[in-house]
């Protein structure tokens, strides 16, 4: 069991138990029967929630490669034209930023449909 699916009933019934008090409803079995339904849902364990997780890491793992990729494409480049180095330093840092966002973006994405 991961991390993340054992934290997840605590995180719904904590999230059920906050909407129904910010939301003014009355008595404590309205917040009791929300945090069941959210508890029952997070332990049904869908393929969905799978699939995020596997996205989640995926697009890590891609990220990490891209931007590895371009670390050794810059150093190869810098061994042999040295006297580029300024451009190419700052092309390779472009490039890792860009990468890293949407990389980040498509694991905040995974993680907020694991959460959510």
């Amino acid at each position: 069991m991961s991390k993340i699916s054992k934290f997840l009933p605590f995180a719904a019934c904590g999230a059920a138990l906050l909407a129904s008090s910010a939301f003014g409803q009355a008595g404590d079995e309205a917040a009791a029967t929300a945090a069941a339904n959210a508890n029952a849902l997070a332990k049904s364990g869908t393929i969905t929630t799978g699939l995020a997780a596997l996205g989640a890491g995926l697009a890590a793992v891609g990220a990490g490669l891209g931007i590895g990729r371009i670390g050794g494409s810059a150093v190869e480049s810098t061994a042999r034209q040295p006297e580029m180095a300024g451009k190419i330093q700052t092309q390779m840092i472009i490039a890792a930023a860009l990468i890293e966002g949407v990389g980040l973006f498509a694991v905040v994405v995974g993680v907020l449909v694991i959460v959510l």
